[in-house]
């Protein structure tokens, strides 16, 4: 399996705009955050999840232009408004693409992409699939959908194998923890460190790595308020690892 992160970075990115503190201004390339995505490999299937502002700068940057299925956490604007640009894998591909989400998140594609389910030329060409919390099948590829609250939202995170991606949590009941045992890989939010009533702090993301052990943890959708990479990295546990843009993880 090849997981690339896409972008690492909150509803805003980093830097934002006019904003002029350390982290906005650093030349550090690890400070720079698209919003968050990522894309995986596995068995020949390739996977997008969510499809925010930058996904086309994101394929661009990263080389990519196929994709077999794109999976869905929520509906939030940083999770799929970049939906439109799809129509050049459209083209590439000459195929439709599937989505996959829950009956809500679908409900606000519909809504937000209407012209996407009229006949006309130049449209974005997906299918949309409702999900459950059941497992299900994309091509070869098992995919465990996991519940997870972002706030008083119910969302979804994915288990893959032995790998799991969850964005956007604020709180992961014991059944999902259940389903993160044995895990190689993790990707799990971390806002900043200061409280937030729908993100995970610093300190709570922690105790929940801890909780779910992992052999390898990743943090993503990181605000400008956690400060500089190179500095608050320093404080992680050895098994756990900031995640920056552009970066590849392979997993046997």
């Amino acid at each position: 399996m090849k997981i690339v992160a896409l972008g690492t970075g909150t509803s805003q990115g980093i830097p934002v705009i006019g904003c002029r503190c350390d982290v906005c201004t650093s030349d550090d390339p690890a400070d720079r955050r698209l919003r968050t995505s990522a894309y995986i490999e596995v068995n020949g299937t390739k996977l997008l999840i969510d499809i925010g502002p930058d996904f086309r700068s994101q394929f661009l940057d990263n080389g990519l232009w196929d994709i077999d299925a794109v999976l869905l956490t929520h509906e939030h604007n940083d999770h799929v408004i970049g939906l439109d640009d799809i129509r050049a894998v459209n083209f590439m591909q000459r195929k439709t693409i599937p989505f996959y989400m829950e009956s809500r998140v679908a409900g606000e594609i519909r809504k937000r992409f209407e012209y996407a389910f009229e006949s006309h030329y130049g449209a974005p060409m997906i299918s949309l699939h409702e999900i459950t919390l059941s497992s299900f099948s994309i091509n070869d590829v098992l995919i465990q959908p996991l519940r997870i609250m972002h706030g008083k939202l119910p969302i979804l995170g994915y288990r893959i194998n032995d790998f799991a991606y969850i964005t956007d949590a604020k709180t992961i009941s014991e059944t999902t923890l259940d389903q993160l045992r044995d895990l190689d890989t993790l990707i799990i939010n971390a806002l900043r460190k200061e409280d937030h009533h729908s993100h995970l702090t610093l300190s709570e993301c922690l105790e929940l790595v801890h909780k779910i052990n992992a052999k390898k943890t990743y943090l993503t959708h990181i605000s400008h308020r956690m400060g500089k990479t190179a500095l608050w990295s320093q404080e992680l546990p050895a098994n756990v690892m900031p995640l920056q843009d552009g970066q590849i993880i392979h997993i046997n």
